[in-house]
């Protein structure tokens, strides 16, 4: 029997309440996690690895059991409607689990009836062309490229047609120019009206494409903020003199500065708040006009999102 549900208007694609997962030995793989997605976001969840991003998804997916807590997709929870709450979710592993020996449109195919769904090929040649997938539709996974299975991957989860879709660690492995189309193609995905969860070790595939980040680690989310929010609030800027003169320590009279010196003494680096009512800058020039510090150049930059991330770790152990 063919199952359809489809997500009521305004309402969260996935809410998570108060989430763990321990096991016998005594192991937290996850501890009181609280997390709402929106429908039609891209949601990135970083985090390094064994920080519990693949069994928060495994247990959203109903892979795995959580130990308490308790997780709804469209508002339905995902143990007592386990198979409407499924039916909703697209999955792309980590691993490259398919079966080799059969051919590219038959594992599809047969991915869409293990839901119910009744035959489409129009809906699966539709899923192979939009992931360049056509011209291979014929060939043994066997024979395919670990870019092409990956992408094998991603149709078996679009197969049915899912609301929702899960992406672990999707371009892992896969070469750059790939990885830039895949992107594409997530977004195209979003742009259709699916709701996309990330997990990725890829920092910069966090900050082209998503909405929202949340940053996981020991099984705990440390934060969950708007990307460009989190990079305004947490990113600080830096402010790069290139001196004509090289010097060998920070002068006494810009003590009250925060400087280093790089490039053996050839630069000077002023980090600052982007969100101080004042940089400090007019008085920093100031001050070296008075030490008769001069430059030739200056250059700023802003903190990438693996700056944010890395220090989110670090103090979060």
């Amino acid at each position: 029997m063919s199952i359809s549900v489809k997500m009521p208007r305004m309402q969260s694609a996935i809410s998570i309440r108060q989430l763990c997962k321990s096991y016998d030995d005594g192991f937290r793989a996850l501890k009181d996690v609280n997390l709402e997605i929106s429908r039609g976001e891209i949601f990135a969840l970083l985090g390094p690895n064994g920080a519990g991003k693949t069994t928060l998804i495994n247990i959203v997916c109903g892979i795995v059991n959580a130990t308490s807590g308790t997780v709804l997709v469209a508002g339905q929870d995902n143990v007592r409607e386990f198979r409407a709450t499924r039916a909703l979710i697209g999955l792309v592993p980590q691993e490259l689990a398919t079966d080799t020996f059969e051919s590219v449109w038959s594992t599809v195919t047969f991915s869409r009836g293990l839901f119910g769904k009744p035959k489409d090929p129009a809906h699966v040649e539709k899923v192979l062309r939009s992931l360049s997938l056509w011209d291979k539709r014929d060939n043994r996974i066997m024979t395919l490229s670990g870019g092409m299975k990956r992408r094998v991957l991603i149709a078996k989860a679009l197969a049915h047609e899912p609301d929702i879709l899960f992406l672990d660690e999707p371009t892992a492995g896969v070469d750059v120019e790939l990885r830039q189309d895949m992107w594409q193609i997530v977004r195209d995905m979003r742009a259709s009206g699916v709701t996309i969860i990330l997990t990725t070790h890829y920092i910069e595939e966090a900050e082209q494409m998503a909405d929202r980040i949340g940053v996981i680690n020991h099984g705990e989310l440390v934060l969950v903020q708007e990307k460009t929010k989190l990079m305004r609030e947490l990113g600080k800027r830096q402010l790069r003199l290139h001196l004509q003169a090289p010097l060998e320590r920070v002068p006494d009279a810009l003590a009250d500065f925060e400087l280093d010196l790089a490039a053996d003494g050839h630069e000077l680096v002023y980090t600052y708040d982007t969100q101080a009512r004042r940089t400090g800058i007019t008085a920093l020039l100031g001050e070296l006009n008075t030490a008769g510090i001069k430059f030739s150049d200056l250059t700023t930059s802003q903190s990438s999102l693996e700056d944010i991330f890395v220090n989110l770790v670090k103090r979060a152990v």
